[in-house]
């Protein structure tokens, strides 16, 4: 007998691809007309392309403040944002190690990687190789670029750049928002670089090495570093040693972040009768640092602070 089932299959399999591909076209359609969907990789970032971007972008951060982005792993909902994105801001140099494959796994065909830390001069110690490998086409540096001032003026135009590339309709009015955002760092930057002017004391051990660009910027000295390398304990001897050189050169400050463990470097204090400043390498972070430039004065200050009770 003549089956209706079988009857209907052979339109309805048509129909169903013609109303998906118009569905998809109108959705492109108002993408293009809409806010650009931008994915950034840490948070930072984000601050960033908002700040330029106004409300001509929707931008969508992998990590919050609270999170590690070497110990990262991509959920599920970062494949669907990475999938509808236009573009994908990174800081690059080894820092987010998972990205390549979620935008091979994910990225379409129009979705860009702006790789944000192009044209920094990069400082190279210890803990260049944060994953424990080099990575083919990436220079060996210190990835955490963006925590000297100097260094986001870079990656801003560098965002700018791929905003006006997405949509050039709104060339003059990204210009605008990066001019007055670069003014505001630079004023920023003179009131911090004031405040660290007055320390009598500027040396710390780092938790792991987050700080050089920070300590450059505003000089600082680390004195030691207590994770050589993201993700490897440290050894015993190497934490002695370092309760050593704090106890012999009377250091009495050591800089952790948020998004780690503070065991280690309470262990460090209470040897030496140190002082632990727990900061944050991400806005968000931190209460009251939802901006970078919130986080900038948080950092800075709260360091300046730890420094002088210690001196």
């Amino acid at each position: 007998m003549f089956s209706l089932n079988h009857a209907w299959k052979w339109p309805v399999c048509p129909l169903l691809a013609a109303l998906v591909g118009f569905l998809l076209s109108v959705e492109a359609v108002a993408e293009v007309r809409g806010p650009i969907p931008v994915v950034v990789t840490i948070p930072v970032l984000k601050d960033l392309a908002e700040q330029v971007g106004g409300p001509h972008v929707r931008v969508t951060s992998l990590l919050n403040g609270y999170e590690n982005e070497h110990t990262y792993s991509p959920k599920p909902t970062d494949l669907v944002a990475v999938r509808k994105a236009r573009l994908l801001l990174e800081i690059g140099m080894g820092l987010e190690v998972w990205v390549s494959s979620l935008v091979k796994n994910a990225g379409g065909p129009s979705l860009r990687v702006i790789t944000t830390s192009r044209g920094v001069e990069l400082i190279h110690d210890q803990a260049d190789v944060h994953d424990g490998a080099h990575h083919e086409g990436e220079a060996a540096g210190n990835p955490h670029v963006w925590l000297d001032p100097e260094n986001v003026v870079i990656m801003l135009r560098h965002i700018t750049d791929a905003l006006i590339e997405v949509d050039p309709g709104h060339t003059a009015e990204f210009r605008s928002h990066q001019a007055a955002y670069l003014q505001r760092l630079e004023q920023v930057r003179k009131e911090l670089s004031q405040r660290m002017r007055q320390l009598p004391d500027r040396r710390f051990i780092a938790h792991h090495s987050a700080w050089p660009y920070l300590a450059k910027r505003f000089s600082l000295d680390i004195a030691g570093t207590i994770h050589l390398q993201a993700g490897i304990e440290p050894s015993a001897h190497h934490l002695q040693s370092l309760i050593e050189k704090m106890r012999k050169e009377k250091i009495k400050v050591v800089v952790s972040e948020i998004q780690l463990s503070q065991r280690l470097p309470d262990l460090l204090a209470k040897e030496t009768n140190a002082h632990v400043v727990v900061l944050t390498t991400m806005p968000g972070g931190v209460a009251g640092t939802d901006t970078y430039l919130d986080m900038l004065r948080y950092n800075v200050l709260q360091l300046a602070g730890a420094l002088e009770a210690a001196s």
